[in-house]
């Protein structure tokens, strides 16, 4: 009988790269990010920081007056969302959630603590830095005045809404919310194009933004505006927020929000996502 021909075919240079590929890929950029100079990580981090904060200027924009279905418009808003960490992935820049990833390096031991911590410190301080510029153009551009003020009262009301969660309340959201953005970032690894970056980016960061969950750095813009819309009578006139519902929106209010926030966005990129891949493709058994 003639013997059967077995063919091996060949995988395509354009098949995204599997899961073990993935672990494999974001663990050798964690040891770079970790490593890159001083001043560069800085740059980087102060442009992400500005990236994020336009997505959320014009995540406040869309839902501006929203009508139709409160769940489509909130898809509708992740979506606009979407365009800071779109940025931040194709053009390039260091976000303090998406850096929670480094930890594959670090569990496997091929960055330090101090390394991890460092880098962690400058990019955080750095898309501060950055989120805080975009405030004051914001507010300086007349951002706030759009439609007759209904978007600095809609930014007013975000802010008011951030600042009043509870301390726990605010870290599961943080948690969730760093689970869905690693997960994109790490999606955006198995890919080879751009227009595949941006699909793997969209879904999971439409999901966090469209469930109210909450991002250490998008926070850094959304409510120090939300402090400003505060003190215009225009604006607040808009809101019609009570004298005394303001009181909360502080240096102080903005704090105890970021705290619990940033706290679980560490627990949800670098535990929940990094921690528990490098244990599956990585760990040496």
């Amino acid at each position: 009988m003639p013997r059967k021909s077995t063919f091996i075919v060949a995988p395509s240079p354009l098949d995204a790269y599997s899961p073990a590929q993935i672990a494999a890929r974001v663990e050798h950029v964690g040891v770079t990010k970790a490593l890159l100079p001083t001043g560069p990580t800085i740059a980087l981090g102060a442009l992400a920081g500005a990236f994020i904060a336009l997505g959320a200027m014009l995540f406040t924009l869309v839902m501006t007056q929203a009508g139709g279905g409160f769940g489509l418009m909130q898809l509708l808003g992740g979506v606009a969302f979407s365009l800071g960490p779109i940025l931040v992935v194709v053009g390039g820049a260091e976000l303090f959630t998406g850096n929670n990833l480094i930890v594959m390096a670090w569990a496997h031991r091929k960055i330090t603590t101090r390394a991890l911590l460092r880098n962690w410190t400058l990019v955080y301080l750095a898309n501060f830095m950055g989120a805080l510029v975009l405030v004051a153009l914001s507010f300086l551009s007349g951002h706030l005045a759009l439609g007759d003020h209904a978007v600095g009262a809609h930014a007013l009301e975000i802010a008011l809404a951030k600042v009043n969660l509870p301390f726990w309340e605010a870290f599961f959201r943080g948690v969730l919310c760093n689970v869905l953005l690693c997960l994109a970032v790490w999606l955006c690894y198995a890919a080879h194009d751009v227009a595949s970056k941006i699909l793997a980016i969209m879904f999971p960061i439409s999901a966090f933004a469209a469930l109210g969950f909450e991002h250490s750095v998008a926070n850094m813009y959304m409510i120090p505006i939300g402090i400003l819309a505060a003190a215009d009578p225009a604006i607040v006139a808009v809101a019609g927020a009570a004298p005394d519902a303001l009181a909360g929106l502080s240096l102080a209010g903005f704090g105890r929000n970021l705290l619990p926030v940033t706290l679980g966005n560490v627990v949800g990129g670098g535990v929940l996502v990094a921690l528990v891949y490098y244990i599956i493709y990585l760990r040496e058994r």
